[in-house]
């Protein structure tokens, strides 16, 4: 566990960093690790505001009691059931028997069935308030942000929210907790890469969480993963507000799928295509050795998406495959699309990438080029023609 720290009047933040943990979820991969975050109010009533994955600290009740100074916990608040968050629920309600546990009905469910929990439980409405002496907590709904129980608490008092897994970020607190002690560009890729695969496919839920909050004065934003963001939250919001919205960069992300390199050459002849049109945001991505999940970000970023596939079985190659299907399962929108490959016999890559295609609707910016055998001057023809219909879509 860090030292806690206070957010603002009596607000706390209580986190502790996981550097061990290779995959969050078991799927995304953690370079740099992850941070938890719960917060704890002291007022004429104490509150806990989440827990922390269980086992990434021994001592995560200990701290909550020894920042209580020998009172009580009157209310333990979840804005979110998932483990990473709930972890510690068992140990705190074992330490506090009478605590009251607030969350809504889906809350409850979920609670009952990994704990047996049925008793001391306070179900609250949306928009419901809960005064706990100078602070004064509202509850509004957002489900499906992630989970259909999430929900977030805004302080009224001190216009703090408390937000859940929005606005969080992948990555430890190296040092500073706050987003005025931190430097945000290290920050930013991992955040995007947060939110483009753990809460991108519901993006459209975002936007209704922000149309609840439309108005509503937020001086503070506490997320439960990543930075506190207690001088500039509107950095967050608006870096969120335009994801959710599927709002892209001027740029291309050109992913491929090559055994023998001959899918490869044609990838690199079209960015340098690209280039030379003035484009400088050109990122080129190998299926096979680039996870995923940078792959989703790298889209998530970019408005140009060009994908190339080598013949693989008569289909795409695997992995090509694979990127194609978690996108329309995603349901990301509002891209333009290029489609290319080669094969060596009676192809497949193309065919099935124009199946992708007619089933994502984004718009396919020039025809589909699909090289037969060894890429050579004389075939570069096609290629040349995507590369400059892709850039002055981007231009």
């Amino acid at each position: 566990m860090l030292k806690p720290q206070k957010v603002t009047g009596k607000i706390y933040w209580l986190g502790a960093n996981d550097r061990k943990k290779h995959l969050f979820e078991n799927m995304w991969p953690l370079p740099n690790g992850v941070a938890y975050s719960c917060y704890l109010i002291k007022d004429e009533k104490t509150a806990l505001v989440d827990t922390i994955e269980s086992g990434v600290s021994t001592e995560f009740v200990d701290k909550v009691e020894e920042l209580l100074e020998g009172r009580t916990l009157d209310y333990l608040i979840i804005n979110h059931m998932e483990l990473d968050h709930s972890g510690e629920i068992k140990a705190i309600i074992q330490r506090y028997p009478n605590v009251k546990i607030v969350g809504n009905s889906k809350t409850f469910k979920v609670v009952e069935a990994y704990w047996g929990v049925t008793e001391n439980l306070k179900q609250v409405e949306d928009g419901e308030e809960l005064s706990l002496g100078y602070h004064h907590l509202k509850f509004v709904m957002t489900p499906w942000v992630h989970w259909p129980e999430t929900m977030m608490t805004y302080d009224v008092t001190e216009q703090v929210l408390f937000s859940g897994d929005a606005f969080g970020s992948f990555g430890t607190l190296d040092g500073g907790v706050f987003d005025d002690e931190i430097e945000f560009a290290y920050y930013e890729e991992e955040m995007r890469r947060y939110f483009s695969n753990i809460v991108g496919k519901y993006a459209n839920m975002v936007q209704k969480a922000f149309k609840k909050l439309d108005g509503v004065p937020v001086k503070a934003v506490c997320p439960v993963h990543g930075p506190v963001w207690r001088s500039n939250p509107e950095v967050v919001l608006g870096l969120y507000d335009r994801w959710s919205k599927m709002e892209a960069e001027n740029g291309v992300v050109i992913i491929y799928a090559s055994m023998y390199g001959n899918t490869e050459q044609i990838a690199d002849h079209i960015a340098r295509k690209i280039a030379e049109q003035g484009i400088k945001k050109i990122r080129i991505h190998d299926v096979s050795k680039t996870h995923i999940s940078t792959l989703i970000n790298e889209i998530w970023r970019y408005k140009g998406v060009i994908l190339g596939s080598c013949a693989y079985n008569s289909e795409m190659f695997p992995l090509m495959e694979n990127l194609t299907r978690e996108l329309e399962h995603m349901g990301v929108k509002g891209r333009e699309l290029g489609l290319f490959g080669s094969f060596s016999w009676n192809g497949g890559g193309v065919k099935n990438l124009k199946k992708f295609h007619e089933s994502i609707g984004w718009n396919l910016v020039a025809e589909p080029v699909d090289i037969y055998g060894i890429p050579t001057a004389d075939k570069y023809a096609q290629c040349d023609e995507l590369a400059l219909a892709m850039a002055e879509k981007l231009k």
